[in-house]
């Protein structure tokens, strides 16, 4: 698809995307303006003592991380959320606390955020806290008693040698200044042992301190913590109307797009001439609008309405047919339907007026053995018709013809119906009557029926100049459509065009309002016509 066509999807059905978009926005609306407020506490957790260690290598960072991502999601699982009701005396299930807890790992630290969200702010705070007292109580720091007490035993140690180390790097300054300012050989020789002495002993202090420290740490790197208790929020947090309705917006816009798509996907009708031309290879020589009328004569525009922008298109209709048939000049044209419904007899009777006022001698046969309307839409009797032409061999062509309204256009209607109108249309005298219209008429159009519905143009199509196929815009099936041509196409008649009818209000196509158009513009239109035909192009008699 072009991009065009993907904005004439959006033109089609902009009335559906505006009604859905407007709903789901205003029901986003309704419904949150229905919720009640929601408040979210937080508090923070420090897993490790990382932070409490002047120098911390990699290892104890990395560790610290992964504990943390650990510990976030242990904060979800039942264990601690069952610990939690049961604590606080909540009769709930832990799968709705569930819903009302979040956790986290702070990217990049080794902090451990707990969120709870909560209509009641109070019960958000003490929630929050107490989820942080329970992942303390069940970390391994907090549940083995008799690590924690070898962990303040050897705290207390390594308190103790710093103490002593603080102690001994002041003595062995002294001794240094000591040894600076002695005098005698003896004085100094015995400071000097004092100093060795004292430096062995700081060093064994130091590799001792480093041993436990590392311990220590090894032991407590899962250690909770609480850093940033949680607070009592004075602000709701939730729900947000305007992100909730833009959301609801967003997915009506993109969801009754999607289904916008989906109907135009799966609507295989032919809606433009773009469409015959691709679907059936044929050409378009003709787009007429929906014509609006009660009853069939009032439907008859191109009589009616001379100056209508509406009957321009059947002009339009009529000059292309005159180009198309420059080599094949069409005296005699059969205006057949892909299928019932496709608007064929009236197109074939507004394209007779248009041909008449011409100046061409136009005689109109309603072949529509079946269905006949064209007596109908001329408000002419139907006694005498075809019928009986082929039927009575002392029928005269003149007697049978009609004369209507509209000057140099004559009606043979269909006269009775027969049982066998295909018998009768594929008949000798058939021939005879096609012979006796083509000498007494410039041209003579005959309504034909549908070509998918009956056998009737499928016998009468090969004996005529040509053949103009109509379908009806959002109507006819496109498949239709095709097995219309191929079927005309097979039996070896001559297909002049195509006439897409019933197009829709003033969209792509020749020309739409239906509405008296003004007198010059109409007298400038037509001379353009005749400016046209002239030259090396069939003009027709004027």
């Amino acid at each position: 698809m072009e991009i065009r066509q993907y904005l004439s999807v959006f033109t089609k059905w902009w009335w559906l995307i505006l009604i859905s978009v407007v709903v789901a926005s205003g029901s986003s609306f309704l419904a949150t303006q229905a919720m009640a407020p929601v408040y979210q506490s937080r508090t923070t957790l420090m897993v490790g003592q990382v932070l409490q260690d002047p120098n911390p290598n990699a290892a104890q960072l990395y560790m610290g991380q992964q504990l943390a991502q650990s510990y976030a999601d242990l904060v979800t699982r039942e264990p601690v959320l069952r610990a939690t009701l049961e604590a606080l005396g909540l009769n709930w299930g832990w799968g709705a606390l569930k819903g009302m807890v979040s956790s986290r790992m702070v990217p990049g630290t080794q902090l451990l955020e707990i969120s709870v969200t909560d209509s009641n702010p109070r019960r958000a705070r003490v929630l929050a806290d107490e989820l942080a007292r329970q992942l303390i109580q069940i970390s391994p720091a907090a549940s083995d008693p008799e690590k924690e007490a070898e962990r303040e035993f050897m705290q207390s140690q390594v308190n103790e040698l710093k103490a002593n180390l603080k102690k001994g790097m002041e003595e062995l300054t002294q001794i240094n200044a000591s040894i600076a300012s002695a005098t005698s050989a003896r004085e100094i020789q015995e400071l000097r042992n004092r100093q060795a002495s004292l430096q062995s002993q700081i060093t064994t202090w130091q590799s001792t301190y480093a041993q436990l420290w590392n311990n220590l740490q090894r032991g407590t790197s899962n250690f909770l913590s609480v850093v940033e208790p949680a607070q009592l929020p004075s602000q709701a947090v939730g729900p947000r109307v305007a992100n909730n309705v833009l959301l609801a917006a967003a997915i009506g816009l993109v969801v009754s797009a999607l289904v916008a798509f989906l109907l135009e996907y799966l609507d295989d009708t032919i809606k433009t001439a773009e469409d015959v031309q691709h679907a059936l290879n044929l050409t378009p020589l003709g787009s007429i609008a929906q014509i609006e009328g009660r009853d069939y004569p009032g439907m008859l525009v191109a009589a009616k309405h001379p100056r209508a922008t509406i009957t321009e298109a059947y002009r339009m209709l009529r000059t292309n047919l005159q180009y198309s048939a420059v080599d094949r000049p069409l005296r005699t044209l059969m205006v057949t339907g892909a299928e019932p419904l496709d608007g064929k007899s009236l197109t074939a009777a507004n394209l007779a007026v248009v041909l008449a006022h011409a100046g061409q001698r136009v005689i109109l046969v309603d072949a529509d053995l079946r269905r006949p309307t064209q007596h109908q839409i001329f408000e002419l009797d139907n006694h005498v018709g075809l019928t009986s032409l082929l039927l009575d061999p002392g029928m005269t062509l003149g007697r049978a013809l009609l004369p209507t309204r509209v000057e140099h256009l004559y009606l043979l209607a269909s006269g009775p119906l027969p049982p066998n109108p295909s018998e009768l249309l594929g008949s000798k005298r058939m021939g005879d009557v096609i012979e006796m219209l083509r000498r007494d008429a410039d041209i003579v159009v005959f309504d034909s029926p549908p070509v998918t519905a009956v056998t009737d143009p499928a016998v009468l199509a090969p004996r005529l100049d040509g053949t103009l196929l109509v379908v009806r815009s959002g109507r006819t099936r496109r498949a239709i459509a095709r097995q219309a041509r191929e079927t005309l196409a097979g039996l070896g008649a001559h297909i002049a065009g195509v006439c897409l009818n019933n197009l829709p209000g003033r969209g792509t196509g020749y020309y739409y309002a239906y509405a008296e158009e003004r007198p010059a513009a109409a007298e400038a239109i037509a001379q353009t016509r005749k400016l046209n035909l002239r030259g090396g192009v069939r003009r027709p008699a004027q």
